[in-house]
């Protein structure tokens, strides 16, 4: 088996999943033009990713986080828990650093932002598939800024999320079937840690680390 402690001898096969065919041709592309490399499988979608992964068990995975239907992070949960020791590369747009953690959670190996991929794919399949870890330092500084502060509970994010919808207290009380006035508890919480002077100021914050999405 191509993940277990000791990867087998000959190509490092790869696996791409993400949902644009451009940017698969184009890891293809450069993983083609690598003698120590070879592209076996490719994915769009979370549950093709766990799919092909079962069938080809590749040396090194590249995930997108954001793909139709099961996300990237559902994906590489899949995938580890068959296969523990599948090393996972995180490929995304966004350097947030919820997300960051939620995919460092799941078992990603490396996070590589897109913008980056050209200067920076080869070199992290390689340090990956020897068993190295790898954080861009800008996602690095994100989790340390960050480190010391509490995270939002599921019913904070949940709230936070219909505040982003434009959803007024009384509406958010209504369809989450609480008090209005627990909701402005948790509007409370939700300023207070995120360090947001204003509801706007806490969706601004949520977005750009990617606590929500709309």
């Amino acid at each position: 088996m191509s993940t277990d402690a000791n990867p087998k001898i000959g190509p490092i096969q790869i696996l791409a999943a993400d949902d644009h065919p451009l940017l698969r041709y184009g890891i293809a592309t450069l993983v083609g033009a690598e003698p120590d490399m070879e592209m076996v499988a490719q994915a769009s979608t979370g549950q093709e990713a766990i799919e092909q992964f079962r069938l080809h068990q590749p040396d090194v995975t590249l995930m997108d986080l954001q793909m139709p239907g099961m996300n990237g992070i559902e994906a590489m949960i899949g995938i580890r828990s068959e296969f523990p020791n599948a090393r996972i590369i995180v490929l995304t747009t966004y350097a947030g650093d919820v997300q960051v953690m939620r995919a460092l959670k799941a078992g990603a190996r490396a996070y590589i932002l897109k913008g980056r991929l050209a200067g920076e794919l080869l070199e992290t399949i390689r340090a990956v598939h020897a068993g190295q870890r790898r954080i861009p330092p800008e996602v690095a500084a994100e989790l340390v800024e960050h480190a010391g502060e509490s995270g939002l509970t599921e019913r904070e994010v949940e709230v936070l999320r219909l505040i982003a919808g434009g959803n007024a207290n009384k509406e958010i009380a209504a369809q989450l079937s609480i008090a209005e006035e627990t909701v402005k508890r948790h509007v409370t919480g939700i300023l207070a840690k995120l360090g947001a002077n204003a509801r706007t100021h806490a969706v601004t914050i949520g977005l750009r680390r990617r606590i929500i999405e709309l």
